[in-house]
């Protein structure tokens, strides 16, 4: 198991190499010549400075994304194949005879090794952030936001757990079934409750300070007919310079929020488009569809996971010193299997929001006619946030839930040519 584990890290390395190479050297991110010069190029909009920064800070995220996904899959590993995972088990169940107490115990002793363990690419990703003046976050207010991640989820993952090896201990063949039954409503009731309990542990959350603009934005949602009385604001220029907005939470607890960066760095009309995009989410009901797809793909995915698991320890279980699947040692190998199908999915993920963002951006312009505002809130975004105009296509399959600044851009200039035609 040691020459495995030796093995796996020497893949690893090579990997990480090669990701290197491709992203740093080989992949191509100019702007096709057709869009020289026109308001996708960033040339247009950027300095000299800022396109080397872009360029720069979006190679090294896309880089820090690619090598730490596959380093959790190999911690995971390590846990396994090293014993940790028995070792902690056997502390757990001589500490105490209860079941949910060994959970406990044993979820929070496997959650202190691997944020010890994955916690330097973190803290590395948040040093990149610092440097390129992305983040404004003082150290100790992201060891905070890094501690309350880490109890939110122990918390979570206690409950799943304990939940999960219960019905794996009492319904060994369909436990995927009832688990999955179980994640729908718990599903549902954590989108209502997120916007409410978990996010306003982060930031303040509070009603839109400038009403004149509020107003105007009720204003826009009367016409999409949506029944919005408070448009929310966060403080997240404590934390950062990048710009966003978006909707979140379901039925009474839906929110469309909008960061304060975005509110002092875009203009009226600019901030009334990004208004008017997240409306389109909340008119076409995209938070649902996503809760649905979300649903559909925990089913699938519970049930690869079963068989995965039962094949790996029928075949290597004893090295992987797991006996059984009831056994709370086999977590890891789990975590590590859920992992690698988020993944595997992650493209086809990706692509439906991509074009469910489209289609809110469709609407924007359709409800406010303003593709100028567009064009420029897009510009801004990129200026902002140091983002790729035109990502490699691997960094686009993996990493973006929304169409490349190139193609926002793109589109709206197509609108704008219809209009004049």
């Amino acid at each position: 198991m040691k020459k495995i584990i030796g093995w796996a890290v020497a893949i690893y390395v090579l990997y990480c190499v090669g990701m290197a190479w491709y992203l740093f050297s080989f992949a191509d991110t100019s702007i096709p010549p057709e869009w020289k010069g026109t308001s996708a190029d960033p040339a247009t909009f950027l300095t000299p400075r800022e396109q080397l920064l872009s360029e720069q800070y979006s190679q090294l995220k896309n880089f820090l994304f690619f090598v730490s996904v596959p380093y959790d899959w190999l911690v995971y590993f390590g846990v396994l194949g090293l014993g940790v995972s028995k070792v902690l088990q056997t502390c757990a169940t001589r500490a105490t005879k209860l079941f949910v107490l060994q959970v406990a115990l044993y979820v929070f002793w496997l959650s202190l090794i691997v944020m010890a363990l994955t916690l330097p690419l973190d803290f590395v990703s948040y040093r990149i952030s610092r440097a390129y003046d992305i983040s404004t976050q003082p150290v100790s207010s992201w060891l905070r936001d890094e501690l309350i991640d880490f109890f939110v989820n122990y918390v979570l993952t206690f409950f799943i757990v304990t939940v999960l090896y219960g019905l794996i201990r009492r319904f060994e063949k369909r436990w995927w079934l009832y688990a999955w039954g179980l994640s729908v409503p718990f599903t549902i009731f954590f989108m209502f409750i997120q916007p409410v309990v978990i996010d306003p542990l982060y930031n303040d959350f509070y009603p839109l300070k400038d009403k004149a603009l509020e107003a105007k934005i009720l204003t826009l949602a009367q016409e999409a007919h949506i029944p919005a009385k408070h448009v929310f604001e966060v403080n997240m220029s404590e934390k950062t310079n990048a710009l966003n907005a978006y909707v979140t939470g379901i039925g009474s607890h839906s929110r469309i929020v909008l960061w304060d960066t975005t509110l002092k760095r875009l203009q009226e009309d600019e901030v009334l488009f990004i208004m008017a995009h997240e409306m389109g989410h909340y008119v076409m009901k995209h938070v649902y569809w996503g809760v649905a797809g979300y649903i559909v793909l925990t089913f699938f995915g519970l049930l690869v996971a079963n068989w995965l698991m039962k094949w790996v320890i029928a075949r290597w279980g004893a090295h992987l010193r797991i006996k059984k699947m009831r056994d709370i040692a086999s977590l890891p190998l789990f975590l590590l299997i859920i992992s690698l199908l988020n993944f595997s999915v992650s493209p086809l993920v990706n692509a439906v929001s991509r074009y469910e963002e489209h289609a809110a951006d469709k609407y924007a312009i359709e409800l406010t006619g303003d593709t100028e505002a567009a064009v420029s809130s897009f510009q801004k975004l990129t200026k902002a946030g140091l983002s790729q105009v035109n990502p490699p296509y691997i960094v686009k399959l993996f990493r973006y839930t929304h169409p490349t600044i190139l193609e926002r851009i793109v589109f709206l200039q197509h609108v704008q040519s219809s209009k004049s035609q």
